[in-house]
């Protein structure tokens, strides 16, 4: 999955975030998560049902959200995220990541 998205540029309707954190999912889990779209991009992520964790704790496949304009992630090795990106994915340290879904 990472491999056909990592040189995938963002586009806002197609492409973001929210559908990077989806493939990811059915990616781990094999079936694609229900999600209600809220006003809060945290909210949105709780609706799928997945368990909140703390970033520290978070591994390959879970869910992270981070930045002041929050955007959703991918754990995809020990302490590192990776992110929709403008011309692909770009990654970022654990630590920057404030809230965690444990999936599978």
């Amino acid at each position: 999955m990472l491999s056909v998205a990592e040189a995938r540029a963002f586009d806002a309707r197609h492409w973001n975030c929210a559908s990077f954190a989806i493939a990811a999912v059915e990616a781990v889990t094999g079936h694609k998560p229900s999600v209600r779209v809220l006003p809060c991009l945290a909210a949105s992520a709780d609706s799928a049902g997945f368990p909140r964790i703390a970033p520290a704790f978070a591994r390959a496949g879970d869910i992270v959200l981070a930045g002041d304009a929050p955007r959703l992630g991918v754990v995809v090795e020990a302490g590192r995220a990776a992110f929709v990106g403008p011309r692909g994915l770009t990654t970022a340290a654990i630590t920057e990541c404030s809230i965690a879904w444990r999936i599978g």
